[in-house]
């Protein structure tokens, strides 16, 4: 009779793996793309899936003279093609590896395992690869870009997700002890909701070429509240498809306002979980939530930090892709810690000086 559970267990395991794989490949083209776009290879191939109508960047000079009568208008620039093309074969390898655990799980859902969320990533991917096409066919429009971004960041989420969900599977969560967790959830949600605005943020000043507008700390501009940012242009959604927005298009006005937006958001994020999760710490320190309420303060500061960095040294390379990839993990630290929080154990131990209450609840 225990053979049908231990089977369960096994191919729930197996998937778990896959999944986390997935998980740490999504980071990776996340950190590909935030490359591309930083290096100005956001359209080092003019066409999509291809290069130059090839599958891998024109390298020989019979191949460059093909790609250049293809596409007069966008002479081949190797340096920039590359990275535009690295990024997309592991988005490919990504999806291809989505496709596999939704197949997986579609074949084995007798047996137990989750369909639903496998089937709506694999879907989801889908949608992010149209809007990687888009981001290329219609030359960079900072809409486009921006929910292309998003897509990336929502699609680590789903994936993580679908890994606690069957790493959980595997030993059954006990209930939650209802009080605390009651409590604390519905402001960790409202933590939520604000990095996710962040991160929005942050998605629409890398589209428009924003990060650079304030080269100074603390202030932009040398003033604390610039009186000439233009916010109604800086947050244009109505900005027409045509032009080549390489490098942007709005006025340095208008990236100020965004700019400046961006760092208003940080400083909210900053102070609301920072708040909330010294609360939480003071509560929960002695049960298993301690390490990961930890870990979401860890990654906060990294991030923040990570963002000073970026104005104070002018946007280097290195830097600015170790910020995208830690606002996924600001994001992924903060799902862990709800998930966490909705399944802390029925024993909960509270540490006070010198004592140790152990409060037990049975069925």
């Amino acid at each position: 009779m225990n053979q049908p559970q231990a089977s369960l267990s096994d191919r729930a395991r197996k998937l778990a793996r896959w999944s986390l794989f997935a998980t740490l490949l999504a980071a990776v083209v996340i950190m590909l793309g935030a490359w591309t776009r930083l290096v100005d290879a956001g359209l080092g191939c003019p066409d999509w899936p291809g290069c130059y109508g090839f599958l891998s960047v024109p390298q020989s000079a019979e191949s460059i003279a093909i790609a250049n009568a293809r596409f007069p208008d966008t002479p081949v620039e190797v340096e920039k093609g590359w990275p535009e093309m690295i990024h997309r074969y592991a988005a490919g390898t990504l999806g291809l590896v989505v496709f596999g655990l939704a197949g997986y799980a579609v074949r084995h859902r007798r047996e137990g395992l989750p369909v639903k969320l496998p089937l709506f990533i694999a879907g989801f991917i889908v949608l992010q690869g149209a809007f990687g096409m888009w981001t290329v066919t219609l030359k960079l429009w900072p809409q486009v870009v921006a929910l292309h971004l998003l897509g990336g960041f929502t699609t680590i989420t789903l994936l993580t997700l679908l890994t606690l969900r069957l790493r959980g599977r595997q030993s059954p969560p006990a209930r939650p002890d209802a009080a605390p967790a009651r409590g604390f959830r519905p402001w960790l949600y409202g933590g939520l909701a604000l990095v996710i605005m962040q991160i929005a943020l942050g998605a629409w000043t890398a589209a428009n070429y924003a990060a650079v507008a304030c080269p100074e700390l603390p202030t932009c501009e040398g003033q604390w509240w610039p009186a000439d940012m233009d916010f109604r242009h800086g947050f244009d959604i109505a900005q027409h498809v045509g032009p080549n927005y390489l490098g942007g298009q709005l006025t340095a006005d208008g990236r100020v306002a965004i700019h400046v937006t961006h760092r208003l958001g940080a400083v909210l994020v900053l102070g609301y979980l920072g708040v909330l999760l010294a609360l939480m710490w003071r509560r929960f320190r002695g049960s298993h939530l301690g390490g990961h309420i930890q870990l979401v303060a860890m990654v906060l500061a990294a991030q923040i930090a990570l963002g000073l960095a970026n104005v104070a040294f002018h946007i280097p390379l290195s830097v600015a892709v170790a910020h995208n990839a830690m606002g996924a993990g600001l994001l992924l630290a903060v799902v862990n810690l709800l998930w966490r929080l909705r399944e802390q154990p029925q024993t909960q131990a509270v540490n006070r000086p010198n004592t140790t209450i152990n409060r037990e609840v049975t069925a």
